[in-house]
Formats: structure tokens, C-alpha cells, sequence
């Protein structure tokens, strides 16, 4: 059994095209757990191993690998770079002790680059930077480590230097030793002396290095201010107390499609990185007590669920970190579902594959088959104890389309997105009943494309999306009072309903009808009929068949027979008589109205809320956080239904929304009378 001691629980993240699952490919192949030096571009990963993986050669799910190296057991995460995605890495980087966060040489710090290292960083999780890409045309070291330093929440401090750039670049220089390596075939290294022309360089950086490890422990400082150095074995030691307290970011240099610089980053993860021991203990409830979970194998068992997927042979796989306890036997109990459960197995999670285990402890991703209550978010414990773990917030779906089937395939297409929702918390489902659509909703239109081309592959159904329409409304801005009168008569008993309404604009308050009927001009069993009525014709408003809302009916007065009258006659005449006056009460067309929360760099602001304005929008206020500024506004819906994709170029994929219902406003007449014609034309 694993010891947790042992165990160094990792997660490479980093924006889109950085070198993340190469490098991950780099390190399977360096350790031995795989015979060939897998390739994204060739489709060959063993990361990247879904069919939609391979066609697009981008990650899209977050992958799970586990190795020996060094007396050390590395569970291995590779999270995706696409802010499609991005929930798989915020899940990923919550259940890992610790980060490779992998930037390029080439083209440094991107838009996106500063959000991922903001997960990093509310973690505040230990993590090295690796400069990737070092052999590509036009790689720099020395731009991309400035950019990081300017740019980054995490503080760069270089522990290798590479050994020449681009089509040059060939080993590096290990800073804490002093030490020079050139890459050799397969991985291997060979010590070498540093280059004449690097010697400042390296003299610089291993200043800057001992002073940052000297600044986190009393000793070491005290030592460094006398002496001005320290030791290699005393670097190393300090070294490692600073990546437990993340108190700044090493940096090393790769590149993972040629294997360089593979062994000596697992060298440094097995050395530096820390373990589940080491790091902070998580908080949990326990009924009304906050406690503390402690990695021990003796404690509590507790494990998060943190991912749930399909896989085509094992089924329905339920991925969980395990913080506390070990498990053996067959059963655990969920906290947040408050049932037990029974699993036939335990897993290591190996790429596509899965390796039995026996039992588990704390620090180890560990998967499970079949389960029927459990899902993402879920706390796993043993049921004496009971904890309940606080998992991370899903990221909350942005875009929505209308989604429908072919003919005859709509109950298996909406069958197959149902179970798609249990794997992926950011897509939505439901039903707007205003348009009588089905609206599909993710972070994306990519993500969506990506559950399309799934569940075309995994139930063999496709479906098609589609521009959703807008959910307006009417109201009336003028009260009025009306009669509506139906009488028939066509042989044998007639059908007589009259009645007389005011129709009072209502703002705000929805509907309301109220009978002020004196005396028995209608009986009372009829006038509920007239309410019926009502309520049905306002379903389908004059102006353009939009659902009337945000008005006051009061039956005033009215006729009824003694024979001809029933409930159905005075449910046509009310159905008549709002029909009538409604064309009369001055109607308009209402548009629901977002409140919109938009997080920007200030270099970006000026931008944003010119064409917030120019959707129509309202800038309600703005604050900061973070080093961002923070947009507050209400747009229209019809405005912003691309947004996602207009906001990523506007921003270089910096910037970021969310979005929740506000209110319906008047749509302004001319643009009124654009949808209106338009949806007349179609009916």
C-alpha cells in the first residue's frame, strides 16, 4: 500500500497550446509508464484520448495518471487550457496539492494566461512554472520570465536556466547545485560545464534564488546576511519549506514534444513539491460543528467527488480525492444524498485505463464504477462519522440555444443530454415556456459543440442548436374599460355571455383580476369563467402573439339569460372583451432585460462598456477585486446572446460574465416594430 507520505498529488494547468499535455506525455514516457513518447498533434496522447480530443488536439476533459519516481507516487492531473473547459481545471486544481503551471516560450503570457494563475492563486497552491517551448522559433526565456513577473499573482524566481534557445536549445543549468546538464537521447542528461557567456547570468539568478529561499526561514536569513551564502544542501532544504507556504513560484524549462527537461521536473516534484502531510488541513462540517480534516490514515474517512464520467467499458466512473481514512471493503456512505453505497471496485486512474487497487489512503485520485445516487460535489464518509466537505462552485453557463431533434429521435436526444448534465455541471437543460423551446446551455459554443459531436458518438443521436428566441412580452400603458358579448343562437339553446371590464395597467404586479360585480347582473358561478377567459387570451397578446403580463382586471358589470348563459359563453365573452380593449389600452412589446456582471483588465474597461452601451446596455457601477474591475450592468437579452465569443475577442480571453434575470422593459418602437413585423410575417 502507498504510503501518504509518499504521495505527491499534482496538477499541470496553463492556458490553451502551452505545453501541458506534452509535457504530462514527456513525464509518462521518462517514468517508464508508457513505451512511446505520445504526440497531440499526431493524436497519439495518452492524456488526450477522447475522439474529441484527438480531431480538435486540445484537452477537454481533465486526465488522470499515476507513477513511481524517486520513492515518491505522483498522481498526475492534465487539465484543459480552453475557458470552455474551464471547470475542469478549477475541480482539478481544488483536489491536488500542488502545481505545474506551464507558460510558453514563444508566446508568453497570454489573456487567458492570467486566469488560470488566479485558480492557482485563490488556492494559494504551491506551484512551479514551467517555461515550455523552449526549442520553438523564436522562444525567449528572458521576455517570458519578465512577462510573468509583471503580469502574474505568482513571484517567479528561476531555479534552471536554459542552456541556449530555439533550434539551440540544448540543457540547462541547475541553480541550487550550480550544476550544468545537457539533454541526451530518450531523456537522459549529461553533466557539462556552464557556458563562459552564461556565467552573470547564472551568478544573478543564484543570488536572486538564495536570497527568496532565505527570506522564508529565521536561520537561513540570519546566515545570508552574514555569511551572503548558502550552501547547496541548505538551498535545497529551504527550497522545500517554501513551496509547502507557496511563498514564490520556481521556474524551470522544458521542452515535452522533444523530452527535455522531463526527469529533472520530476526530480523536482518528488524533492520540493509537498505532500498531502504538508499541506493546510481542509474544513468540513460534522451536523453543526465545523472540524478539520487531517490526511491521516488512521482518521475519518472523507473524499470529495470531484468528476463523473462515461467511460465505454467500465461505464459510469466516479473520480474522488480522498483527504482523510482509507477504504477497503465495498461500501461508503454519502454525506450529501444521506445513503450508502455499494461499489465492486476500486481504480487507479491510468489515461484511458483503470488499475484495480485494493484499498486507498489519503492524497490518492481514486475512481469507482456504477454508482447509482453519487455525483459531482458529493462528500463520501463513513456513516458514523458524517462530514460534509464544501466543494468548489461549478462555473455557470453563459450561452443558450435552442435544441431539437429530428423527428421521431427527441425523446433519446433529450435522454442522452439528461445523463450528459450528471458528467457536466455547466451544462443546463429546461424548458422556456414563453417561446416553448428547449434551451441547451453551457460556458460556450464550443462546449456545446463538444457535447453535441458526445452524445452523437456515445447514444448515436444528433442534435441540432439553433438561435434561441427572445421570451417577450406585452403589457398596456393605458387603462381602459370594454365590453366583450357573445350570443349564438342557432337552433335549440343559444350560448349569452356579456360582461363589461376595466383593463388597468399593472407594473410590476404580474396579474390580478377583481370582481366588483353588484348585485346579480352575473351570477356568481359565472364569473369565474370571465377570469378563465381572460388569463387565456392573455396568453397570446395582440401585438405580436407575446404573453401579456402586468395587468389588472375588474369585472365591472354585465347581462346574463336564463337559458342561454353558461360558464363557456361568459369565458369567450371575458376571452372577447381582452382582446378588444387590450388593442385599445395603448399595447407595447416588453424585452427581458440581464443583469450582467463583467470582469475585466483595466486596460480592457473602456472597451467593454462602449459596447455595453452600444447593446443597449446600462452600466449600473463598477468595483475592483483581484487586480480586475468589475463591470456591473442591464442589457437586453436579445443583445448579448453571443457575448461569450465577443467579450474572449475583445479581451483576449481575459475577461469573463455572468449573468441572471432582471427585469422587462419597454423594447423602444422602432426596434419594436422590427419584431413584430418579423413574427407576423412568420406566423
Amino acid at each position: 500500500m502507498t504510503d501518504t507520505a509518499d504521495i505527491r498529488n499534482v496538477v499541470i494547468a496553463g492556458h490553451g497550446s502551452s505545453g501541458k499535455t506534452s509535457l504530462a506525455e514527456a513525464m509518462l514516457f521518462t517514468a517508464g509508464k508508457v513505451d512511446r513518447l505520445g504526440k497531440v498533434d499526431e493524436g497519439t496522447s495518452a492524456m488526450d484520448y477522447e475522439p474529441e480530443e484527438i480531431e480538435r488536439k486540445i484537452s477537454i476533459n481533465a486526465s488522470f495518471h499515476n507513477f513511481p519516481w524517486a520513492d515518491k507516487h505522483i498522481f498526475l492531473t492534465d487539465t484543459p487550457g480552453d475557458d470552455n473547459f474551464l471547470n475542469e481545471t478549477r475541480f482539478s486544481v481544488y483536489v491536488s496539492d500542488a502545481a505545474i503551471y506551464t507558460i510558453g516560450a514563444v508566446v508568453g503570457v497570454k489573456g487567458q494566461t492570467k486566469k488560470f494563475a488566479d485558480i492557482l492563486a485563490e488556492r494559494a497552491l504551491p506551484t512551479a512554472i514551467v517555461i515550455t517551448k523552449m526549442d520553438r522559433e523564436r522562444a525567449n526565456f528572458a521576455n517570458t520570465f519578465m512577462e510573468i513577473k509583471d503580469t502574474l499573482p505568482q513571484r517567479p524566481v528561476a531555479v534552471q536556466l536554459p542552456i541556449g534557445e530555439e533550434d539551440k536549445f540544448r540543457g540547462y543549468v541547475d541553480l541550487i547545485t550550480g550544476r550544468a546538464f545537457l539533454y541526451g537521447p530518450d531523456g537522459t542528461l549529461e553533466k557539462t560545464e556552464i557556458p563562459s557567456g552564461m556565467a552573470d547570468e547564472v551568478t544573478l539568478h543564484r543570488e536572486m534564488l538564495m536570497e527568496n529561499i532565505a527570506e522564508t526561514d529565521d536561520e537561513l536569513i540570519e546566515k545570508f546576511l552574514e555569511e551572503g551564502e548558502l550552501s547547496a544542501a541548505e538551498m535545497a532544504e529551504g527550497l522545500k519549506g517554501a513551496m509547502k507556504v507557496a511563498a514564490f513560484s520556481p521556474v524551470l524549462v522544458s521542452s515535452g514534444t522533444e523530452n527535455r527537461g522531463a526527469g529533472p521536473i520530476l526530480d523536482f516534484i518528488a524533492a520540493y513539491m509537498p505532500g498531502p502531510l504538508e499541506r493546510p488541513a481542509i474544513m468540513a462540517t460534522k451536523g453543526e460543528e465545523l472540524v478539520e480534516v487531517v490526511p491521516q490514515d488512521d482518521g475519518p474517512f472523507a473524499a470529495l467527488v470531484f468528476k463523473t464520467m462515461a467511460d465505454p467499458y467500465a461505464g459510469r466512473l466516479t473520480i474522488f480525492r480522498v483527504f482523510s481514512g482509507h477504504l477497503s471493503g465495498d461500501t461508503f456512505y454519502n454525506a450529501t444524498k444521506k445513503t450508502s453505497e455499494r461499489f465492486g471496485q476500486l481504480f487507479l486512474m491510468e489515461g484511458r485505463e483503470q488499475k484495480p487497487v485494493d484499498e486507498v489512503v489519503p492524497g490518492m485520485i481514486v475512481a469507482v464504477t456504477k454508482l447509482k445516487e453519487t455525483a459531482t460535489c458529493d462528500t463520501l464518509c463513513s456513516e458514523s462519522d458524517q462530514l460534509q466537505l464544501e466543494p468548489p462552485e461549478p462555473q455557470k453557463p453563459v450561452i443558450s440555444f435552442a435544441v431539437s431533434a429530428a423527428k421521431g429521435e427527441e425523446e433519446k436526444v433529450f435522454g442522452s443530454l439528461t445523463r450528459m448534465l450528471g458528467e457536466d455541471l455547466t451544462l443546463k437543460l429546461e424548458r422556456q415556456e414563453q417561446t416553448r423551446e428547449v434551451l441547451l446551455s453551457g460556458v460556450g459554443r464550443v462546449h456545446l459543440d463538444v457535447v453535441g459531436s458526445r452524445i452523437k458518438r456515445k447514444f448515436g443521436v444528433e442534435m441540432e442548436l439553433s438561435t434561441p428566441k427572445i421570451p417577450y412580452m406585452e403589457t398596456i400603458k393605458k387603462p381602459i374599460k370594454v365590453q366583450g358579448k357573445h350570443k349564438k343562437q342557432s337552433g335549440g339553446r343559444g350560448q349569452y355571455g356579456d360582461c363589461w371590464i376595466e383593463i388597468i395597467p399593472f407594473p410590476g404586479g404580474g396579474y390580478e383580476f377583481v370582481d366588483q360585480i353588484v348585485g346579480g347582473v352575473i351570477p356568481q358561478t359565472y364569473r369565474p369563467a370571465v377570469d378563465k377567459g381572460i388569463q387565456e387570451a392573455m396568453e397570446r397578446g395582440v401585438l405580436a402573439g407575446y404573453p401579456v403580463i402586468d395587468v389588472k382586471i375588474v369585472l365591472v358589470d354585465g347581462t346574463f339569460h336564463n337559458v342561454d348563459s353558461s360558464e363557456m359563453a361568459f369565458k369567450i365573452a371575458g376571452s372577447l372583451a381582452f382582446k378588444t380593449g387590450a388593442l385599445e389600452a395603448q399595447p407595447v412589446l416588453l424585452e427581458p432585460y440581464m443583469n450582467m456582471t463583467v470582469r475585466v483588465d483595466k486596460n480592457n474597461v473602456g472597451d467593454v462598456m462602449g459596447d455595453l452601451n452600444s447593446r443597449r446596455g446600462k452600466v449600473m457601477g463598477m468595483d475592483s477585486a483581484n487586480g480586475f474591475e468589475i463591470i456591473n450592468a442591464q442589457v437586453p437579452q436579445a443583445e448579448i446572446l453571443m457575448y461569450a465569443s465577443d467579450l474572449t475577442s475583445m479581451t483576449g480571453g481575459i475577461g469573463s460574465f455572468e449573468i441572471s434575470f432582471s427585469h422587462y422593459e419597454e423594447v423602444p418602437a422602432q426596434i419594436a416594430g422590427k419584431i413584430i413585423a418579423v413574427d407576423k410575417a412568420a406566423a
